[in-house]
């Protein structure tokens, strides 16, 4: 993650750190930074609450108090969670960036039940008092038709095509796989999902016009080019990451301009390091837990689609980019959660807040979906495509009863196999034995000794 790390030196002593997490060193300065402002917040709180009560005069606006007194509300929540939450595994640049972010997820949660809870078409117009430019269908742009690389019929720009792709979008896909490696910090697993997402497209191009690419924009453009390169150089400021020496020093112990500068910039970084090791492969616990960890990112990233498409908001929505922001902050949290969760139950006996509330969150996203447009969502998928979906199931879930099951059986019958040889060998060796002491016990003669023997 990269606005926050792993405050290795906060474990309080609950075990030996991990062989993955590197070490801290830190002089333990507590500035006015870090210092709690509890009554501070709650001084400045109740007199902006005093001014606007005694003040400013109410205006007569029922729409404009109602959406203000909403925004008061969520405020006030706001400054309570920011300063009394519990804090998270991260620490950078300030647990209390962390903590309004965990707040947000609240907000946004409560949003969605109450979307949830609405008419379809209530809950559409309800957008209209977010922006008043929504509630109305759009039309969703289809990437697909053309799919000519050089197209010989245009003469002014064979190339039109692959410059009609290059929009926003591009960029978009290239720091999104970035952040999105820098959250799951696993090469595979980030590939995993950067193919299979395509996969889906492919399967719901039919649901989502949008779905619809040429197989060039899907494999060479996002593929390759956009995910490939940002989960390349996410890869690499990983392993920067993790090489990296955590040495933390007070700002006002830092003698030179440099160095404080240097020290401030550091302040966004992480607080320390924890390599994952998600070993999918080592037990049927963690490899079922990897697999929910992929359904859950590939459903949120469906999410995006889906709510965009059935509550009418364009694609360059602002609210669109909000989510996405959201779930940036949001994500890296409860991946190391989620790890932590896996990788050290004896510590981490439940699941974290944060990772919590994600889940909850991309449940009640897709639920909105499921009631308000359940006709898209059960259009029947083309044959081949089921065909292709069994097919991989079917594989999946025969290569997992093989590793887990069979192959483990299969190992366990030739260990009790192999222990059975090398005990009987033994036991022969042992008689074998014994019958040449006795014989030697019997007969002193040595002639006769060397006739029994033969």
């Amino acid at each position: 993650q990269p606005n926050g790390g792993a405050p290795g030196a906060e474990r309080n002593g609950a075990g030996p750190r991990r062989s993955t997490e590197s070490e801290v060193y830190d002089d333990g300065t507590n500035t006015f930074f870090w210092r709690a402002h509890t009554l501070t917040v709650l001084f400045i709180l109740t007199c902006a609450l005093g001014y606007v009560t005694l003040l400013e005069e109410t205006p007569q606006d029922t729409a404009y108090n109602t959406k203000r007194g909403i925004v008061a509300s969520i405020l006030v929540f706001l400054c309570f969670g920011v300063t009394q939450a519990k804090d998270g595994p991260f620490s950078r640049p300030h647990p209390a960036y962390w903590r309004f972010w965990l707040c947000v997820s609240v907000v946004y949660e409560l949003f969605l039940i109450f979307i949830l809870f609405q008419t379809v078409q209530d809950g559409r117009q309800f957008m209209k008092y977010i922006d008043p430019h929504l509630g109305v269908p759009l039309p969703e742009r289809d990437y697909g038709g053309n799919c000519l690389i050089y197209d010989p019929g245009n003469g002014t720009d064979p190339f039109h095509n692959i410059w009609d792709k290059l929009d926003g979008f591009v960029p978009a896909h290239f720091f999104g796989w970035y952040l999105k490696t820098l959250m799951i910090r696993d090469w595979w697993m980030c590939m995993i999902i950067s193919v299979m997402f395509e996969f889906l497209e492919y399967s719901l191009e039919h649901q989502l016009p949008n779905f619809s690419e040429c197989w060039w924009d899907h494999w060479i453009m996002d593929v390759i080019l956009c995910n490939g390169l940002g989960i390349y150089c996410g890869m690499k400021t990983l392993s920067w990451l993790s090489l990296k020496t955590y040495k933390w020093q007070g700002l006002w112990n830092i003698p030179t301009y440099k160095g404080k500068m240097k020290r401030i910039v550091f302040q966004f970084t992480p607080y320390s390091w924890v390599k994952f090791e998600w070993k999918p492969a080592s037990s049927l616990r963690r490899w079922l837990a990897v697999c929910g960890i992929i359904f859950v990112f590939l459903l949120a990233e469906l999410n995006t689609f889906y709510l965009k498409f059935v509550l009418w908001m364009p694609p360059e929505h602002y609210l669109v980019l909000l989510r996405l922001v959201f779930f940036v902050n949001v994500g890296g949290v409860a991946m190391r959660e989620i790890y932590d969760f896996m990788d050290d139950p004896k510590f981490h006996k439940k699941l974290g807040q944060q990772a919590w509330l994600v889940a909850a969150i991309t449940a009640t996203e897709f639920l909105i979906v499921v009631k308000y447009d359940p006709y898209t969502l059960t259009l029947s998928l083309p044959f081949y495509i089921t065909q292709c979906w069994i097919l991989g199931i079917i594989l999946v879930l025969t290569w997992t009863a093989w590793r887990f099951f069979i192959r483990d059986i299969t190992l366990r019958y030739k260990e009790i196999r192999r222990q059975k040889q090398e005990h009987r060998h033994e036991k022969d060796k042992c008689l074998s034995n014994g019958d040449g002491h006795s014989a030697l016990l019997d007969e002193p003669n040595g002639n006769k000794l060397r006739e029994r023997k033969l």
